[in-house]
């Protein structure tokens, strides 16, 4: 992918008309939706840029809903990061400025994806809800991560016109590291594509679909030992899907690991990183996911 190229070009025009210009030799303040944004929008803006991500790091921010304080912040920045395909559904229930309101993956719908399944079920403080209609971690597939920090790139053009320069190349930086992952995985991937895969949760579709993964998910907790039921139900779907692996969004404790041993199961990691890491950052934390994959599929 070009950064002049075809139908980026046009994403690229098209967005630079939803920002007004804004040029000043001020940072441009940027308002995100999740982790992925933040880090994009840092990578591409540098020091013309003030990224802020509000949400407490113990929260799943597809469902996070701030408070007023924190919906006024939102309210008075230059730009406000969507990532789009239904995530972060509270943009649709406060009054945001529509005209600074960029959703990154609108230009590219024809690729969204529909989850596989719809069941209720909570995250911590985050409250009940459902994996049902659009899947939205689109940056899991790479090539749809770059497009996204495609259109952060013209935006942030639009309201500083005179970095143009400087945000290009931010983005062919960044745009250089995805397209690494994105070859590293699909490299992985090929050694094995029918491998049969558990995902601990329905998070993972860009993923399956970008690079041939042979996944089916359940709902589990990485937090949490799973309950008898929980491991009944997997053994029904190793009858038809015999797979020797889950993949989790985070570590799993110990009793979870233990369990799933006892039945011939192995466990790996791959954090889909929405929040922001404990340690590292976005693309440290991609490299160690594929060095975890990479174990798996030899």
């Amino acid at each position: 992918m070009k950064y002049i190229s075809g139908k980026y070009l046009t994403l690229s025009l098209l967005l630079l008309l939803v920002i007004p210009n804004l040029s000043s030799a001020e940072p441009l303040s940027v308002y995100v939706v999740n982790y992925p944004l933040k880090y994009f929008a840092e990578r591409i803006g540098g020091e013309h840029v003030r990224v802020s991500y509000p949400a407490p790091p113990d929260v799943d921010p597809a469902y996070w809903i701030p408070d007023v304080d924190t919906i006024r912040a939102y309210q008075q920045a230059d730009v406000i990061l969507l990532n789009g395909a239904g995530y972060a559904k509270w943009v649709q229930k406060v009054s945001l400025p529509r005209l600074r309101m960029v959703d990154t993956s609108r230009q590219l719908k024809e690729r969204y994806l529909k989850t596989k399944s719809a069941v209720t079920h909570s995250h911590g403080q985050s409250g009940e809800h459902a994996h049902e209609a659009l899947a939205f971690t689109t940056w899991l597939d790479f090539d749809l991560a770059a497009a996204q920090a495609l259109a952060v790139t013209a935006v942030l053009t639009r309201g500083r016109p005179q970095f143009k320069s400087d945000f290009e190349a931010g983005y062919l930086s960044l745009e250089k590291d995805l397209m690494k992952l994105d070859r590293q995985m699909k490299a992985i991937a090929a050694k094995n594509p029918t491998l049969p895969l558990v995902v601990s949760h329905p998070v993972y579709d860009y993923l399956a679909h970008r690079y041939n993964l042979n996944t089916r998910a359940v709902h589990w907790e990485p937090d949490q030992v799973p309950t008898a039921a929980q491991m009944k139900e997997l053994k029904a779907l190793r009858k038809e899907h015999p797979a020797k692996w889950m993949i989790w969004e985070g570590t799993p404790v110990p009793g979870a690991v233990e369990r799933l041993a006892a039945g011939g199961i192995g466990s790996v990691v791959f954090d889909p990183c929405g929040n922001v890491p404990e340690s590292g950052d976005f693309m440290t934390v991609m490299q160690a996911n594929i060095l975890n994959l990479a174990a798996i599929f030899k």
